[in-house]
């Protein structure tokens, strides 16, 4: 932690995820002051909802300040995103924590948007996030927002992220045994997985794993991957089926924004599945599709600093009311990686 500035001004940006949460403290000149990574911070996630939100938001923060002797209501300027703030009600929700916990100026919007801000320089673009979920968020030169997605793989196609992929691969495997599907070299890695004895007892151990969220997404994401490297129809069949759905969204989006027509939009690709699959294939595929769906110059950006990153330059700007220039921009991106 940098010392506090006698008679600084501060900012906050909240990157704030299903299972982690990072909050930064940065001086108005773009200074990193301090950082906490804690638990999540999403009322989804919590028994009582937004009231658990507000606790741990409200008490993380103010630890966060507390090194500075300042109240939240001396900070100039927040940012949140957020995951879970996908519907108008709940954004309305978040920001009355924001106002319970006493911030005067502050942005609350989903977690989409922070890539874009992290990821281009020019602050607008589109950001597909592949990660436990999935949703893409997209922000115009005029500076109208849309987010596609972000409410499940049933109403809005989110048919990417760990979470879905982990019970289709479940799926696949199924139906090649009892469902004319065909056969899968997955078949004996998951059953292993989920420790399943037999191929008769495989739905059982499946289902138990799923009802208690205990699906070992991340492990039967490395099975996929590895099947369809090496041609498995049924992995093939998944990982082209899931491109294409991130895809529709991401050129679903570019469609309905005030895009110019000559733009080249800057795509900035965040989430674990884009950033640290161990095969390409999914990648290549969702690519070739976005730049068919929208037959635009395309530049892909995966996104090679924390999200948080986006959560601050979004509050200095708030502050400043001006995006955050080149050299203040480079300061907070070196901040934010020092704490890596």
């Amino acid at each position: 932690m940098i010392g506090a500035k006698p008679g600084a001004g501060y900012v906050i940006g909240v990157d704030g995820g299903n299972s982690k949460t990072d909050y930064f403290l940065f001086d108005r000149e773009g200074g990193f002051v301090n950082h906490i990574n804690a638990g999540t911070c999403s009322h989804e996630r919590f028994a009582d909802g937004y009231a658990g939100a507000h606790r741990e938001m409200d008490a993380r923060i103010r630890e966060l300040l507390a090194p500075c002797g300042i109240a939240p209501s001396q900070v100039d300027a927040a940012a949140f995103g957020l995951a879970g703030c996908d519907l108008p009600t709940q954004q309305e929700a978040l920001c009355r924590i924001a106002e319970r916990i006493g911030l005067r100026h502050y942005a609350v919007d989903n977690d989409s948007f922070l890539g874009i801000k992290a990821g281009t320089e020019r602050g607008y673009g589109v950001c597909s996030v592949n990660g436990s979920g999935a949703v893409t968020g997209g922000i115009s030169p005029s500076g109208l927002r849309l987010q596609v997605g972000g409410i499940g793989s049933e109403l809005a196609g989110d048919e990417g992220g760990g979470y879905y992929l982990g019970r289709k691969v479940v799926r696949a495997v199924y139906d090649g045994f009892y469902r004319l599907g065909p056969p899968t070299a997955m078949a004996e890695p998951v059953m292993a997985l989920l420790g399943a004895p037999s191929r008769e007892r495989f739905m059982a151990y499946a289902a138990e794993a799923a009802y208690k969220r205990a699906l070992p997404n991340t492990a039967l994401m490395r099975v996929l991957f590895a099947a369809a490297d090496a041609g498995d129809e049924a992995a093939v069949a998944l990982v082209a089926h899931s491109a294409r759905q991130m895809a529709l969204s991401t050129a679903g989006c570019i469609a309905n924004l005030d895009f110019g027509a000559d733009d080249e939009i800057e795509i900035v690709l965040s989430g674990s599945v884009w950033i640290k699959a161990e095969s390409p294939l999914m990648i290549q595929r969702y690519m070739r599709d976005v730049c068919e769906l929208t037959a635009r110059r395309c530049r892909f950006i995966p996104l090679a600093v924390p999200p948080a990153t986006g959560a601050v330059l979004w509050a200095l700007e708030l502050a400043h009311g001006a995006p955050a220039g080149a050299d203040m921009r480079s300061k907070v991106l070196h901040g934010v990686q020092a704490q890596r």
